[in-house]
Parts: C-alpha cells; sequence; structure tokens
C-alpha cells in the first residue's frame, strides 16, 4: 500500500466543513476592508526567494523543495506567499494604474522541515499584503483586522506583540551594538547563531534555542535605536491601537524570520500551541518592491497558520458541514429509477438532496438519513407510485406530509418552506 509522504496530510470530507468555514469568514471580513483575492503558482523561480526571503535564512540554506528543470532553470516550490505576491504586482504592473493595492490569498506552502505537531511539509497560510500606503494608520488597521478575524472565529486567549525593526537608515547602528553584545555570549549561541551573529545578529533574537533565548534577554532593544522618523511611526501605531481597544505587548526580541522587513513587526501568539505558539505574524517589508526590481512602494501584510489556527478554533465550530435537505429513500428498483431523477431535480434547483441507490431496506435507509442528518427523507415505494404521492418525513419534528409527484420538486419546496 502506498502511504501519504512524511509530512504532508490529507484533508478528509469529515474536516474539510472546518477549512470552509475558516475560509469563508476570512473572505467576507477581508473583503468587507477592501481586499481582493490573488491566486499566485505555487511554483516559482529559486532566485525570487533568494533575493526576498535571504540566502543566509535556514528557509533557503535548509528548508526550500528546489529542483532542476529540463531546461536547467532551478525552480522552488513556493515556502511563503508575500514574495510571489510582489513578484505579480511588479510583474502586472499594478502599480501602474493604481499603486495601492490590497490582496490576500489563501493556500499551501512548502518547507522541508521538521514534522511536528501543528507544522507540516506542506502546510496553509492565509496572507493579507497591502501596496502603496506608508501612513502608519494601515499598520495598526490589519492587526486590527486581524484580531477581529480571531473574534469571528471565537478565538480566545490571544495575545497580540508588537515591535519595530527600524529601517536601513537606523538598523545598521542598532546591528552593531547588538554584534558587540553576542560576542560576549558566545558559549551560549548555538552553531547558526554564532555564524550570523557578525552577518545578520538580529536572527538570534527569534531562536528557539533556549541557551539563546537566555543569552538575549538583556539584548539591547532596537526601539532606542530608532530614528525620529521610524520612532515617530512606531509611535502611531500604538496610540492607535490604544485608542481602538488592541490589548498588545512591545516585545524587543521580536523580529521577522525573513530578510525584507522594515519598522512594525507584529505576531499573534496563543498558549494552546505548546512552544510554537505564534499562530499569525507580519510586518513592514517597504524595500522589497523595489529589490525585486519594481518601483519604491511600501507595502505591509501578514499570514496566518492556517493548520495551526484550527487546532485552536473551539469545538463548537467543527458542525459546519454540508448535510441535504432531502434524503430520498426509494424502495425497489422502479422506484429508485424514478426517485433519481427526482433527487437530482432537487439538486438542481438547489435544494441540497442524496439518494441511496443500493436497494436496502427502510429501515436501513433511515439508519443512513440519520448519518447524514437529513433534514427530511422522502420515502417512494410501489404504494406510493401507485397512488401519485410520496411521503416526506421531518427527520427533526417526525412530521409527515403526502407530496403529489406532479411538480414534485415545487411541491417539496413549499412543505420545507413552511
Amino acid at each position: 500500500m502506498i502511504q501519504l509522504i512524511r509530512g504532508f496530510k490529507d484533508i478528509l470530507p469529515e474536516e474539510s466543513s472546518r477549512w470552509q468555514h475558516v475560509e469563508k469568514t476570512v473572505r467576507a471580513l477581508f473583503e468587507d476592508f477592501g481586499f481582493r483575492e490573488i491566486r499566485p503558482p505555487v511554483l516559482e523561480r529559486t532566485e525570487l526567494f533568494k533575493r526576498s526571503i535571504g540566502e543566509d535564512t535556514d528557509i533557503v540554506e535548509k528548508e526550500m523543495y528546489t529542483f532542476e528543470d529540463r531546461n536547467g532553470d532551478f525552480l522552488t516550490l513556493r515556502p511563503e506567499a508575500t514574495a510571489s505576491v510582489v513578484r505579480s504586482y511588479i510583474q502586472h504592473k499594478m502599480y501602474a494604474t493604481d499603486p495601492v493595492r490590497k490582496m490576500y490569498t489563501i493556500g499551501p506552502m512548502f518547507r522541508r522541515e521538521r514534522p511536528q505537531k501543528g507544522r507540516y511539509r506542506q502546510f496553509y497560510q492565509i496572507n493579507a499584503e497591502v501596496f502603496g500606503i506608508e501612513s502608519p494608520l494601515i499598520d495598526a488597521q490589519i492587526i486590527v483586522m486581524l484580531v477581529n478575524l480571531f473574534s469571528k472565529l471565537s478565538v480566545s486567549g490571544i495575545n497580540v506583540l508588537i515591535n519595530s525593526l527600524g529601517c536601513p537608515g537606523c538598523r545598521p547602528n542598532f546591528k552593531k551594538n547588538l554584534s558587540d553584545f553576542l560576542a560576549l555570549k558566545n558559549e551560549l549561541l548555538c552553531e547558526n547563531c554564532v555564524r550570523r551573529s557578525r552577518s545578520n545578529p538580529m536572527r538570534a533574537l527569534d531562536c528557539k534555542v533556549p541557551s539563546c533565548r537566555e543569552a538575549v534577554a538583556e539584548a539591547p532593544s532596537i526601539i532606542d535605536s530608532l530614528c525620529s522618523e521610524c520612532s515617530g511611526h512606531f509611535e502611531t501605531v500604538r496610540s492607535m491601537l490604544e485608542k481602538q481597544g488592541i490589548l498588545f505587548e512591545v516585545d524587543k526580541r521580536l523580529v521577522r524570520g525573513l530578510d525584507y522587513y522594515t519598522r512594525t513587526a507584529f505576531e499573534i501568539q496563543t498558549g494552546e500551541l505548546g512552544a510554537q505558539s505564534a499562530v499569525a505574524g507580519g510586518g513592514r517589508y517597504d524595500g522589497l518592491v523595489k529589490a525585486l526590481g519594481g518601483p519604491s512602494q511600501p507595502a505591509i501584510g501578514f499570514a496566518i497558520g492556517f493548520d495551526r489556527l484550527l487546532e485552536i478554533l473551539p469545538a463548537k465550530e467543527e458542525s459546519h458541514g454540508l448535510k441535504p435537505e432531502i434524503f430520498v429513500a426509494a424502495l425497489g428498483s422502479d422506484c429508485i429509477n424514478k426517485a433519481y431523477l427526482w433527487a437530482t431535480d432537487l439538486s438542481m434547483a438547489g435544494i441540497p438532496s442524496e439518494i441511496d441507490l443500493s436497494g436496502r431496506s427502510l429501515k436501513s435507509l433511515m439508519k443512513r438519513a440519520n448519518r447524514l442528518n437529513a433534514a427530511h427523507v422522502l420515502i417512494v415505494g410501489e404504494d406510493e407510485l401507485k397512488k401519485g404521492k410520496v411521503i416526506l418525513r421531518n427527520m427533526e419534528t417526525k412530521e409527515q406530509h403526502s407530496v403529489s409527484i406532479d411538480g414534485i420538486v415545487e411541491n417539496i419546496r413549499n412543505v420545507i418552506s413552511q
């Protein structure tokens, strides 16, 4: 028997209703905030991710699914969505007609990480990206939108963490101070942090190794090194979140794991996922559009880990599956042939219907109707066909109606709409 690839999973029909519920909620809320859906491909040129994510990141160094195709081009299954959305924004010159764009995407990403609870090699993300707005008010708004999404999904116990990563003007001084600090802590740092402490010391702030977290506990804060513009930007974000009633914590160790982030960074954490506490995160990446060959355009966005989100979704949100309005219980081959046509007509008329074609007993058919949680059962036997009337049974009230075969679809619609 052929098995799943390690780190991948099937989303079974019993689970998919929960996914659809989240997707429906996301689409409704995001579109209320002016976002439109974009669907970039899952396969991109490897160079896109090397240039955007950074060649010295774990993602590029160890985790990407990359291969060489027949033409000698190196291609990669996307490990994240932002680079693909930026590439599309540039390639299709969206900035030419209106540089301000709000886009979201929902779909699979791929990283060859060690599989663990809530983390897969094919995982799913919900991404939102905003281009062309420099104002810190948009930073606050998308955090508010994100918090509101968790509220609509009845997810409680979340913590909002924010920080500023500065800009290319004020960050170098902080990096030097941090690098000098880390040089005194080499014995506590893991191999990766030692190696990166000079080239990209901010990565050490995001390391999950306990000894590294201990080492950076007293590290200098970038907030103390912000230029006046970055400081003012961050202060406005904090002020607006407070005015809108969003509880948050400033976390000086919060950095985003990708090279393209600047200024505002944020993360949504929960205590229900153990060590992997982050369920969403994002921030500004004002230099990425230009770095990938486009014009200079400010941008900000976030990603939600779909798989992790489902783990903390309350159990009451599980009952969103499709159920038939009408289950057709037909007894005998002649009845089945006629009932098949009615079931098809009912479905095409927008009345969800299911028919059992096995020819089993009425008792067995009623059991199956219960398993499917059908609202009504249409009972069709030889006697019903002779009389020209079938029985429609309400499975909740147990009330039964005699329904004429002539114009059966509309007759059933009239009964169930009462």
